[in-house]
């Protein structure tokens, strides 16, 4: 490990990650096709700069992925690395202080869309790599990298890679760098991660808009329609009223609820600095810990219908939709919530209204087993540099294929250099450069230690039979998605 890498390369990193920051890598949106290529070729230009002697570029109907494999090292472990390089759209784009696609550094920390949310953390991997090989650009390890472009717009082409090619994600350990610390100075391991339920509710009671003067008083309205229907889905207090969304819900364990309770949480100054808000809502039964990672959650993300343009405009609607997601919790599973979602929005349905629920992409929640050995050696890692070993939380958030990158029975580790106050999927979002620094050192020094186990696991035939158990089992899931679409269409309802 080169323990000099960090002070001597900083501006030729800044650089380099100034470059792949300013690529709009919006994989939501088609207008920005060609720049998700552009941050797939970047990514593979760079692979190759680090002496990777395989670098491909996996094509899939959607953006596509970037796999790549450091130097053989007979006789060390493997390590996988998933991480993506495409970005949320970064509106509204009033709200930015400087360019969301020019990166700014102020006070110490480097702003632009996608600098924590997950380029920024991807690049911390790649110098991490860097710094870790020996003088001949050996790592200490075998490590592959899997990058893809639709993490943020749950697409299918890195599933389907990994359907197609199972042996593709077995190693001994999973690393995703995709999450932060649960405070500064406080790294963190995450134990679970939420799922995730998208969906468009689109409500039509007109053939056409109608004059309001005219007709109001009489004729129904779109948007007052569906602003009933999402009123009755989820109560002042935050409980969501899908009939038997909660039957499956696991609680947290007594020693996780115990573990949560001694960490270092300020409520007002989570409320002032990070939600900015005036008060925190929810099921106050609970408390914010437990609201924010044992529970599921139904938002309102946009609303459409009508006019919405400057000046005055006496409509009644005739169309009216709204983006909405669920966040799904241990021991529920995304294909039932969509059936109960469904369910629930057509008992709310009025008999003058056609109403469509389109589902445009969505996973299972994940739980992750964090007593393997492997999370000892990033501890020690973390304490070196930090001082504190990771402490163990959920996550709120979702990352679709981690469920799928842990099927070879490899730990995945959740993990990542990000801060509380990052701005991830809002305007500003930033990454505090000490922390890109540090985590480079840090994910070395893992690497290192990682590499001087030795060879855990080999590839034998007993692998094989489960390789082929775990395709047949993601077939038999695939088949059930298209049984859920096949239903959903007959009921006038679409997958997106």
């Amino acid at each position: 490990m080169d323990t000099d890498f960090v002070p001597r390369e900083q501006a030729r990193m800044l650089r380099e990650l100034s470059e792949f920051l300013s690529i709009p890598s919006v994989s939501a949106l088609p207008s920005h096709a060609s720049d998700c290529r552009r941050a797939a070729v970047w990514l593979m230009d760079e692979f190759r700069r680090l002496g990777c002697p395989v670098v491909n570029l996996v094509e899939g109907e959607g953006h596509p992925v970037v796999w790549a494999e450091g130097p053989a090292v007979p006789g060390k472990p493997s390590l996988l690395i998933y991480g993506h390089y495409d970005v949320q759209p970064p509106d509204p784009l009033e709200e930015w202080e400087t360019s969301p696609f020019e990166p700014t550094i102020r006070e110490g920390r480097l702003y632009a869309r996608g600098t924590a949310d997950d380029k920024g953390q991807v690049y911390c991997l790649l110098k991490a790599y860097e710094a870790s090989r020996d003088a001949d650009g050996n790592p200490p390890l075998n490590i592959r990298f899997l990058i893809e472009g639709e993490e943020e717009s749950g697409g299918h082409v890195v599933a389907d890679l990994l359907r197609a090619e199972p042996a593709r994600g077995q190693a001994d350990a999973v690393l995703v760098c995709d999450m932060s610390y649960y405070a500064p100075g406080v790294p963190a391991v995450y134990t679970a991660l939420r799922g995730i339920c998208y969906a468009e509710i689109s409500v039509r009671t007109l053939q056409r808009d109608l004059h309001s003067g005219s007709y109001g008083g009489a004729a129904p309205n779109a948007l007052e329609t569906l602003v009933r229907i999402l009123s009755e889905l989820k109560d002042e207090d935050g409980e969501i009223r899908i009939p038997k969304l909660y039957k499956s819900v696991e609680p947290p364990s007594k020693s996780e609820l115990k573990a949560w309770k001694g960490l270092p949480f300020d409520k007002e100054k989570f409320l002032a600095q990070e939600v900015t808000a005036r008060a925190l809502t929810g099921m106050k039964k609970h408390s914010v810990l437990e609201r924010l990672w044992a529970l599921p959650t139904f938002e309102i993300h946009g609303i459409r219908g009508g006019f919405t343009g400057d000046g005055a405009k006496t409509v009644i609607p005739a169309t009216a939709s709204a983006k909405v997601s669920l966040r799904l919790v241990p021991g529920q599973k995304f294909e039932k919530v969509v059936k109960q979602l469904r369910k629930a929005v057509a008992a709310l349905t009025p008999k003058w209204a056609d109403v469509e629920v389109q589902i445009h992409h969505g996973n299972d929640p994940v739980q992750v087993d964090t007593s393997d050995p492997v999370f000892d050696l990033l501890n020690e890692a973390f304490r070196e540099k930090t001082g504190n070993e990771a402490v163990p939380v959920r996550a709120g958030g979702s990352i679709p294929i981690v469920s799928q990158l842990g099927r070879s029975g490899a730990p995945v580790i959740l993990t990542g250099i990000g801060l509380p106050n990052d701005g991830l999927h809002s305007p500003n979002e930033k990454l505090d450069l000490q922390q890109l620094w540090d985590g480079i050192d840090i994910f070395a020094r893992f690497f290192e230690l990682f590499g001087e186990q030795g060879e855990i696991r080999a590839v034998d035939e007993d692998d094989e039979e489960e390789e082929a158990e775990d395709d047949e089992e993601l077939e038999e899931e695939s088949d059930d998605e298209e049984d859920t679409e096949a239903a959903g269409a007959g009921a006038g309802t679409a997958e997106g």
